[in-house]
């Protein structure tokens, strides 16, 4: 496992001069050499990246389905995510893109200083990739370039603020493009909410909840082999709720059967359905239903 601190311990593993800037960079990712005789890298590093890769030689394990949009390939990786890449010697490939590197020191006291944090993409798993049409890739194309050009430049008083705001822009068209991929993705996006469906229906029809309370929104996205956000964004764009509202609504779902055909407590049911507290049930389900179990039990008789 290597450890990239800084953007020149990458900038050297790679074979690349030395950044021309020590906090941002913008790497051709022709020019990318790792210094490894080894077909299988593993690294953490302390800065953010967005990668626009094309014809790439490394195995990221993108593509779980086909690509919409094959042109060009987007990723984001946060610092302190674990970077898996297998490289096969075999294969000469005419690699092409862009890897920007933004050290978390050169956002500091700007805006996007706390706000990267709301663009999720950079917490999701790299088979989550967005895929970009022709149209796209050139304005992110042409983003990218102008944050280099800036930072090329002589250096002064606006150049930060213009760099954070190329920066910012980019982000916001990435923001806008994963919407697209997830509105244009129905088949894959509805096989995602029939396998949610049959996992929730595994844990509440054959008491799994009762001996392992209800499933989290990370356990749920581990069975379908996508990231939490990735998970949540897919389903909110299809069905308006995410995964965390769907298991609460099966949780609703399977409490409504029971008060309505056992002679169980309330009580009783709260810890059937997973909750250590009686209280927080029946908080959840009158927040959900507008009424209280003990109510919605007596209107049903």
């Amino acid at each position: 496992m290597h450890r990239f601190k800084t953007i020149s311990e990458f900038h050297d593993y790679s074979n690349l001069p030395e950044p021309e800037h020590p906090l941002i960079s913008l790497i051709d990712y022709s020019m990318v050499n790792y210094r490894t005789n080894i077909d299988n890298i593993k690294w953490v590093q302390n800065f953010y990246s967005i990668g626009l890769k094309r014809n790439v030689n490394e195995k990221f394990n993108y593509g779980q389905q086909k690509y919409d949009f094959n042109e060009g390939l987007l990723s984001f990786v946060s610092p302190q995510q674990i970077l898996t890449i297998e490289i096969n010697p075999h294969i000469k490939v005419n690699a092409s893109g862009w890897l920007l590197l933004i050290h978390p020191d050169f956002l500091w006291n700007t805006t996007l200083a706390k706000s990267i944090k709301k663009y999720d993409f950079f917490d999701y798993s790299v088979n989550e990739a967005l895929f970009l049409s022709k149209k796209e890739e050139t304005i992110i194309d042409e983003l990218l370039k102008n944050i280099q050009k800036e930072y090329q430049s002589n250096i002064d008083k606006f150049s930060e603020n213009i760099i954070i705001s190329q920066i910012e822009l980019l982000l916001n068209y990435s923001e806008r493009y994963y919407e697209r991929q997830f509105i244009t993705r129905k088949i894959t996006n509805n096989e995602i909410l029939i396998k949610l469906e049959n996992i929730l229906n595994t844990y509440f029809n054959h008491d799994k909840i009762l001996f392992n309370g209800a499933p989290t929104v990370t356990e749920i996205a581990d069975q379908l082999n996508l990231s939490p956000n990735y998970l949540s964004n897919t389903l909110k764009i299809i069905t308006g709720q995410t995964t965390q509202q769907h298991i609460q609504n099966k949780l609703i779902e399977k409490a409504k059967e029971k008060l309505s055909t056992t002679t169980l407590s309330v009580s009783e049911i709260a810890y059937e359905l997973g909750f250590e507290h009686p209280t927080s049930f029946s908080k959840l389900f009158k927040n959900k239903t507008q009424i209280s179990p003990k109510f919605f039990r007596q209107s049903f008789n």
